[in-house]
């Protein structure tokens, strides 16, 4: 069967189509100045520059030195198969549940894109102090949780290559390698991240790697709790039901 043409919608924000057809024109062309974008777009430069400051906002894009703009993490995670991450999450979710409701804690999945990561599902707990959902937002791999978890299940000859990259972000931050080597021995050793304040301060995670049935990690699981309940004698049995989660999620996918 034939299928007919789109027929465009009755009432569509011009605001709205232009940034999704330029986030389009970011996946496609890879990078893009402010005068290409006012040019594909038809609009002025200075329309341009506003669409492409909200994309770089909501991490759709990033500014290259040169004052380019290429896609963000947001975009990036296309690298990973959109099933894919729906299979993931809907095999997390039931699991994410039934551990929140164990230790009463905010649970959270990230998935690594580049030298970030990115929470794609986030469970929140009961309690009036808790940590509030991350579903949907970015952070620099080496200073997450999560991030440490995936970068610890490559070896090091990638980690370097990942942060020998000359491309960076304006303003990134890059970690000291003599530094984030150790730490990711550590996390290798004992299959848990821990993240004491480093991302956000009064927050304490801790997490573990979500890996699929060959044993290749393909996402982290972490619990989020203020500080003011976090002491190391919690750290076992947080360890313990993260294992018993993460294991349950792995049978689900």
């Amino acid at each position: 069967m034939v299928k007919s043409m789109k027929t465009p919608p009755t009432y569509a924000p011009n605001s709205v189509d232009h940034a999704l057809r330029l986030a389009q024109i970011l996946q496609l062309d890879g990078s893009v100045t402010v005068s290409e974008a006012a040019a594909r777009l038809g609009v002025a430069r200075s329309t341009a520059h506003r669409l492409l400051t909200a994309l770089v906002y909501r991490d759709f894009a990033v500014q290259n030195e040169d004052r380019t703009y290429r896609v963000g993490p947001v975009l990036a995670l296309a690298e990973h198969a959109r099933s894919d991450l729906g299979a993931l999450r809907a095999a997390a979710l039931g699991p994410m549940r039934a551990l929140v409701d164990r230790i009463d804690e905010t649970a959270n999945l990230s998935v690594r894109t580049g030298r970030n990561i990115r929470f794609i599902a986030s469970t929140e707990c009961a309690q009036a102090l808790r940590v509030g959902s991350r579903e949907g937002m970015v952070f620099p791999a080496h200073q997450a949780t999560g991030g440490l978890i995936e970068l610890a299940a490559l070896p090091d000859e990638e980690v370097e290559a990942l942060y020998a990259d000359g491309r960076r972000d304006p303003g990134e931050e890059m970690p000291d390698m003599a530094h984030l080597r150790r730490e990711l021995r550590v996390v290798r050793r004992s299959g848990v991240a821990l993240n004491l304040e480093r991302t956000e301060r009064g927050v304490v995670a801790v997490g573990c790697a979500v890996k699929d049935r060959a044993g290749r990690t393909t996402a982290a699981l972490s619990v989020s709790m203020p500080s003011i309940r976090y002491s190391p004698g919690t750290l076992k049995p947080l360890t313990a039901a993260l294992t018993v989660t993460v294991e349950a999620i792995t049978r689900a996918l």
